[in-house]
């Protein structure tokens, strides 16, 4: 099963402008700046891999409006809240290695379509923005060998890449040696996420989702694994706040497909509630 992005080759960085994080903006250095990407089209063999068309009532259409609304808000009042937050990390991940504060990476989320009453969720491809936790001009193929290994469960691969080790088919390679001193910080409690807000701001991502899938990792997903898709993607949700990387890839979209089934106002609420709980709870950390 193969993906197909069209890319644009112009090159377009919109942030969101927030006044209280203007100086902040300034100081992140980034660079590359990413392109503007088509929509994605996901090339499916069997009617059952297309995301279902579910009837799109009043009451959903109400849940996505004030989602939207909520995401807005809570994402510029966060980047204000946040920036002093975000301009001492600017400066560590400066002093720690040499490179860029924010690193981009080509993920693939959705966006909801109604028609004739009913919805579906259109794939759509674009760059989410996060503190670079790694070096600069770093190896990706094993992690995409890692990751594509995960999803189809070759444990022989898993092996190979981490060793005979407990939990050998989490989404982290383990002993990293791309990842920085001070990323393995960030990565821990998570705070190499925040600049997806810009992402939020930018109706992109949403406060709470299914994680935003990387390009490679769609490549080899089974039918069933685009479930993930039919929801907007999130800088956290429920597999996040229930399990994080303590458990494998077919869990992970299990957790996601509830979400799916289930997402609401409240639960987005109590989403957001565990999650910094889970995050000072070490649970998983990813």
């Amino acid at each position: 099963m193969k993906t197909f992005i069209k890319r644009n080759k112009s090159s377009m960085l919109v942030l969101a402008s927030v006044a209280a994080v203007a100086a902040l903006s300034t100081a992140l250095v980034v660079s590359r700046r990413p392109a503007e990407l088509a929509p994605l089209t996901l090339v499916q063999p069997t009617v059952e891999a297309k995301p279902k068309q579910r009837k799109l009532s009043i009451g959903f259409r109400a849940y996505l409006v004030a989602k939207r609304w909520f995401d807005f808000t809570v994402a510029a009042m966060a980047l204000v809240a946040l920036s002093p937050l975000m301009a001492a990390i600017a400066v560590l991940i400066k002093l720690d290695s040499p490179g860029p504060v924010f690193f981009t990476q080509e993920r693939v989320g959705s966006k909801v379509r109604g028609k004739n009453g009913k919805r579906s969720w259109e794939a759509k491809a674009f760059n989410v923005y996060k503190f670079r936790t790694m070096t600069v001009n770093n190896d990706a193929s094993e992690h995409q060998k890692f990751v594509q290994a995960m999803i189809k469960g070759d444990n022989a691969t898993l092996e190979q890449i981490n060793g005979k080790i407990e939990g050998a088919d989490k989404f982290k390679i383990k002993n990293d040696k791309r990842v920085t001193k001070i990323g393995k910080f960030l990565r821990k409690t998570s705070l190499d996420e925040l600049p997806q807000l810009f992402n939020v701001i930018k109706g992109e991502m949403s406060i709470v989702g299914p994680r935003p899938a990387i390009a490679y990792e769609v490549d080899v997903y089974s039918p069933h694994h685009f479930r993930r898709l039919e929801a907007q993607q999130g800088i956290t949700g429920w597999w996040q706040a229930t399990a994080r990387s303590n458990v494998d890839f077919e869990t992970m979209v299990d957790l996601d497909a509830w979400y799916v089934d289930n997402q609401s106002f409240w639960l987005d609420l109590k989403i957001m509630v565990m999650t910094p709980l889970s995050v000072l709870k070490g649970k998983g950390a990813a």
